[in-house]
């Protein structure tokens, strides 16, 4: 007998970040030395004080159901991080904490997203965006933005991209994979082309603003365009900033109507998030925050060396990213290359199995990005593995004719 599965969920595919993390893992218990560059999670231990902060909780009893939005305490520490370093103003009611931020995006187009509405989602994206406004029923939009234009979309593609149907456009910024980033210019002027189009929605997902390499703070899209405040939803988390990946805290800022209609729909679905975990991620928000800078500083110190050495392999280049961490490898200069078996490679995603497969060396696919031919590797990993990385990738390059 087979199961029926719904036609939504058919629609979707498995993420490729953790497929490709899967197959290392699987080439590694066969006993094959793999150096895995796949995984985007920070590889820095929760700084003390905020586990501290997750055993006094337990001690106290904080072990029990919270309101759904989110306990008080959570909310206020959020309210006060959007104001003090974002320059926005929200209400207890404008705020709700997820499952993390990944929960966030998708309940918020759980509740707005009719079939056949659209979403703009500009390219290359985090895999996750196209895949869950496909589950939600829904018509992923994807607008390229290349690399001359540092990945970033213009005025002129968003306007050629909004159609009547249009619900949603999406901005992720310091982006994944590509660390783009937007200045308070270009925000605004992609604010210009949604003043004529104010059915749009806008969906902020900001999960790598204090990574950046650029030495300064860029404004929030609200802040550079607060007219748009009334439509955009900001979503965030504290995994990324305060490397709590496994706490699984998320919020959404926006609207209150939004917010009462996620908050509904969590309560018949996921429910709260954990309570441990929010009165961590309290103290991560309220706490002191020298852990932020420090782990900034040493992401940066991996970006420059590991883009250096893969600028220096003939047929990659490599575009020096604002922000994340993340290298977006540019890989055109080894398409119609013949490996040492005798197999063409024609696209990013025979250059991945490639240095995969014969250089124990694990990245992802531009492809699955929706921006060929690239391929991402993660630099939340120590500086040894790195340059082991490059290395072995300089090393396969090097053989191909």
């Amino acid at each position: 007998m087979s199961i029926p599965i719904a036609s939504r969920i058919r629609r979707i595919k498995p993420s490729p970040s953790t497929a490709a993390a899967d197959r290392a893992n699987e080439l590694r218990r066969q006993g094959k030395s793999i150096v895995n560059l796949v995984v985007g999670e920070p590889d820095f231990d929760t700084p003390v004080h905020i586990r501290q902060a997750a055993a006094a909780a337990m001690d106290a009893g904080a072990t029990r159901y919270t309101p759904m939005a989110g306990t008080l305490e959570l909310r206020k520490a959020i309210i006060a991080k959007l104001a003090r370093e974002n320059g926005l103003n929200y209400a207890p009611n404008e705020i709700i904490a997820t499952n993390g931020a990944k929960s966030a995006i998708f309940t918020a187009l759980s509740a707005t997203l009719d079939p056949g509405d659209e979403v703009i989602v500009p390219a290359p994206y985090w895999v996750s965006y196209p895949d869950m406004v496909l589950a939600n029923e829904g018509t992923p939009v994807v607008v390229a933005g290349d690399e001359e234009q540092g990945f970033r979309l213009s005025p002129a593609q968003l306007e050629a991209a909004i159609t009547p149907r249009t619900r949603w456009v999406l901005l992720n910024a310091p982006a994944n994979p590509s660390g783009a980033s937007y200045a308070a210019d270009a925000y605004r002027g992609l604010a210009a082309v949604l003043a004529a189009h104010p059915q749009v929605l806008v969906m902020t997902d900001d999960i790598y603003e204090h990574i950046r390499f650029d030495g300064g703070d860029a404004p929030h899209l609200l802040a550079a365009a607060p007219e748009l405040r009334h439509r955009t939803l900001a979503i965030n988390g504290v995994s990324k900033t305060y490397a709590m990946t496994g706490w699984r805290i998320g919020w959404a800022a926006g609207p209150a109507e939004l917010i009462k209609a996620m908050e509904t729909l969590l309560s018949q679905s996921a429910g709260n998030c954990c309570s441990i975990s929010q009165a961590a991620a309290v103290a991560a928000l309220n706490g002191e925050q020298s852990f932020v800078g420090e782990s900034v500083a040493i992401y940066r110190e991996r970006r420059d060396r590991t883009a250096a050495a893969l600028g220096a392999i003939p047929g990659l280049t490599c575009r020096l990213p604002e922000g994340a961490f993340y290298l977006y490898v540019n890989c055109q200069g080894l398409l119609g290359k013949t490996t040492p078996d005798g197999q063409r490679l024609t696209s990013d995603g025979d250059v991945v199995m490639y240095l995969l497969d014969h250089a124990g060396v694990a990245t992802v696919a531009g492809a699955a990005y929706g921006l060929s031919p690239y391929f991402r590797l993660s630099i939340a990993t120590g500086m040894d593995i790195l340059m082991e990385g490059a290395k072995r990738i300089g090393a396969a390059v090097g053989e191909l004719v």
